[in-house]
């Protein structure tokens, strides 16, 4: 179902849209306006999903255990020592 709505644009919008219309990118400003729209609500679609999944990786972290500044320095130090003694890297 289509429902028609009225809009206002400014110029600059008005004559991009239809530069993209005499370009035959698009039928019509219409056209042009509907994706634009469709563009948006999929982007807000996608943020929302991101804002979960990023809410769920931190309540996961919360309930981990931490490691502290001077022990993650340790664990990468080590893992530093490890890869330089396989590829004979003198540091």
């Amino acid at each position: 179902m289509t429902v028609k709505s009225s809009i206002s644009l400014t110029d600059d919008q008005h004559a991009f849209a239809r530069t993209l219309v005499d370009l035959g990118r698009f039928p019509s400003v219409s056209a042009v306006l509907q994706q634009g729209v469709e563009l948006l609500r999929q982007q807000m679609e996608n943020d929302a999903l991101e804002r979960s999944a990023l809410a769920e990786v931190l309540t996961r972290r919360r309930g981990s255990d931490f490691v502290s500044g001077s022990k993650m320095d340790d664990r990468l130090n080590r893992l530093l020592t490890r890869k330089r003694q396989a590829h004979v890297v003198r540091g």
